[in-house]
Formats: C-alpha cells, structure tokens, sequence
C-alpha cells in the first residue's frame, strides 16, 4: 500500500454492501487517498460528524436512508463536499436526478474501477484550483490593488490558480489575451505573490514609446550620449531592481531592440546607452501581449529566441464572451464603486449586460457601468438606461470563426421560428434542415419552444 501523503483527499465510502465497501476501500488507499468506510445512510452521517471529507462515494439504494437523502444532509452541514452516486442500471435517470442536489457524477455498478479514478482525478485536480484560487482571493483581500480581479467561473479559477503556482518562480512570465481583460492586474498579481513584493513595479507600454527613444528608457543614458541627454538616467531594468518589470504590448517592441533586451534577460545585466560599464539588475521580467507571437515570429517580425526565452511561463486570460457567469460580478462590483447612491439593476437590463459579447471586455464593462450609473435618472438601472449598442447589438467582430457562425446560426433559426410562429416543422424546412437537426440546434443553443 502507498504511504498516504499529509493532503490526501480523504474520501467516505458509503455502501451497504461490505464486499463492494471494502474493494473500494482498498483500491483508494492504493492509490494514496485517505479513506473511510460507511456501512449505511446514518453511520455515514455520524463519520461526517466527526471528521471533514472532500469527496463522498455514495451508494444509491441503502436499506435505511436513500443516497440522495443522506447527500441532501451532507450538503447542508458542507455545501463544499463533492459527491459521486453509485446506482443500479435500472436507476440512472434517479441519479441523474440526484446530481442536481449537488453530486458531481455518478457510476453504475458493477463499477469500473479505471473509470471510477479518472472521475476522482478530475474532483481532486478540481479541488487543487479551488484552493490555489482561494488563496489567491485571500492575497488580494489584503492587497491595495487598484481594481480587484472579479470573477468565480471556472475559468477565472484556473488563471488564479495559474498565477498561484506562477508567482513564487524567478521566471519570466507571458501573460496573452485580448485588450481589457486584465493582463496588467495579472502581472500586478504576479508580483504581488512574488518573494519580491516589496520591491518595485515598473510598468513600460512598449506600444508607447517612440522608438528611437526606446534603448534609453530601457536600459537608460549616460549624460552626453546623446543631444537632449543633459544629465545621466536610469533605465527601467535598472528602475526595478529588486522587483519586477511588465512589459506591455511587448509584440510592438521594435525589431534593433530585441536581441539587447534577450541578452539582458539572458545575463542579467544592461548597459546604458553612451556608457562603458556593465550594470547587474535583478529584476523579475513580466511581459503581456493582445497579439499571436509565435505568428509575428513565424512572419519575421519577432525574435524566435527571444519569443522562447519570454514564454517561459504562459497564461492566457478568456474574454469576457467565454466567461459569461462572471459579469453579474463584475457588474455589482463596478455599481459599488462608481455609484454616487445605493443602486440596483432591473433583470431584464442585467440580462442584455449578460448576452453582450463585450469586444473591448471587462475594460468595456467598465466604461458602460460607469456611463450608465452617471446619466441613469432613477435609482434602478433599466434596459432603456443602457447604451443602445447594447440594447441593438450589431454583428460582433469578437471571436474566432467558430463564435460568430454559431451566433450567425443562432440568430437564423430564431428567425425562422418567428417567421413560422414556432412550428418547428416549417421552421426546419425554411432552413434547408431536418426536423431532428433543428431540435438538436435548439437545445445545443438553449431555444426554448414556444
């Protein structure tokens, strides 16, 4: 048997049956869980009691109590708790049921026992980012960034989680995504995790400096190097010694600068512009970008070294458009901040804020709360309150290719169905489709029958 790791998950077993409970026992602690058995619904209870569990095999049909009984009660002493139901063939429909109370998945017996691991995987690396997450969201309580990082969704976890395991490294960071979807609160993040906290944040917008003047803001000047240079400066690399330096828009960097700032990287020293001298910098580079590096390396307008050498360390943060349960977050969050007086926000309205695809994302959200809150007359926002390329949405340029024709998709049956009256059967044979094909659409899209 493994030795049992210090944080294993610790799983309760919860099965009637004492052959299956205890080949289930056995074949977790194999694999290094820490693991309890139940014989029944109430003994279940009692162990729950006593101790935490983070995962819960619960057998579906037991002589004093239900599964979903003894789940109903588990849930209301740790709503946290996973859960996956065990069932008979017969009753799949019942646990399918039953995992609407809050079980994550179920297995019907005789259970496969590669099967029932890889779903125990999942729940535990689950888990592992809800933690790293969490900690991440106990870093920023206690922080005095500008503008917190909102969001609960899955995938806003998994960037936190990313930024938890990324943090504490020494190496260089590339943070992608579209314009306004935080990657400066995430370098900010970064360092703020970081054993370099307490050193300096300096931030360069590399889309912002004319490029002649780029190697001095950079690596800075000795006086005279130059017309203009009346006094010696310090570059930004030298500026964050200590602490950390964010790079932004790094793809706009020019071409004659690339190789000076990768040898920079490479040997942690710089030289300023007109000087002799070597200076060592200990500063912890972060870069971010909204644009495909490894296309402007493949078509020559970006160092493969350097694009490398930057990429040490990934994370991309989503667009708003694929983290839709976020935005009734952020939404509150932006009202609280930039309301003059207690405000609310009628559904409907909130429901056009949630359908809108946001090209500029949250920055977008922003702006649109702000303008919104400013000039709204009463004390609850309602959709005649928001701007109207909210409320007369035009075709969205965001997204991949994939995005827009399913919306383009989306929006044709919705119009074939008005023009029918719902008739699902005319509906299809307007489209140039099978009734059957229409049904899947609908569902796939969430189209209600009327």
């Amino acid at each position: 048997m493994k030795p049992t790791p210090a944080r294993a998950m610790k799983i309760l077993v919860v099965d009637d049956e004492p052959m299956q409970r205890d080949m289930l026992k056995g074949f977790l602690e194999k694999q290094g869980y820490a693991v309890a058995a139940a014989a029944n619904g109430r003994d279940a209870l009692k162990r729950f009691a006593e101790q935490p569990f983070q995962l819960v095999l619960l057998d579906h049909r037991m002589p004093d109590m239900n599964g979903d009984e003894v789940l109903a009660e588990i849930r209301k002493a740790d709503p946290r708790v996973r859960a996956i139901m065990i069932t008979a063939f017969s009753s799949v429909d019942t646990a399918v049921a039953v995992m609407k109370l809050g079980a994550d998945d179920f297995l019907e017996k005789p259970i496969d026992l590669v099967q029932l691991l890889e779903k125990i995987r999942t729940i535990e690396q689950a888990l592992l980012v809800a933690d790293e997450a969490a900690d991440v969201t106990d870093a920023l309580d206690q922080s005095d960034l500008p503008v917190r990082l909102i969001g609960s969704s899955t995938a806003m976890k998994e960037v936190l989680s990313l930024v938890r395991r990324v943090a504490p490294t020494p190496w260089t960071v590339l943070v992608r995504g579209e314009t306004g979807t935080g990657k400066e609160l995430v370098a900010r993040l970064i360092h703020l995790l970081s054993v370099s906290k307490d050193g300096p944040f300096i931030e360069v917008n590399c889309s912002a400096i004319p490029e002649n003047l780029f190697e001095s803001e950079l690596f800075g000047h000795e006086k005279g190097a130059f017309t203009g240079a009346s006094a010696s400066r310090r570059g930004r690399f030298e500026m964050a010694d200590g602490g950390s330096l964010f790079l932004d828009e790094i793809g706009e960097l020019p071409m004659a600068l690339q190789p000076k700032l990768l040898r920079a990287l490479q040997e942690n020293r710089v030289r300023r512009v007109g000087g002799e001298k070597e200076i060592t910098v200990n500063a912890r580079v972060i870069t971010a970008t909204n644009r495909d590096l490894g296309e402007r390396t493949t078509e020559g307008h970006f160092r493969e070294d350097l694009y490398y050498r930057l990429k040490v360390l990934d994370i991309e943060l989503p667009p708003l458009r694929q983290r839709r349960e976020d935005i009734s977050d952020l939404v509150d969050f932006f009202l609280d901040r930039y309301s003059l007086r207690p405000t609310t926000i009628d559904p409907e309205a909130m429901a056009i804020l949630v359908k809108y695809d946001y090209p500029g994302n949250v920055r977008e959200l922003e702006n649109v709360i702000q303008r919104t809150v400013t000039l709204a007359r009463g004390a609850v926002i309602r959709p005649e309150d928001l701007p109207p390329e909210l409320r007369h949405p035009r075709e969205s340029t965001a997204g991949n290719l994939a995005e827009r024709l399913e919306s383009v998709e989306k929006r044709m049956i919705l119009a074939a169905l008005e023009k029918e009256n719902g008739v699902q059967t005319r509906a299809a044979e307007a489209l140039g489709i099978s009734e059957r094909v229409l049904r899947y659409k609908m569902q796939k899209y969430g189209i209600k029958k009327r």
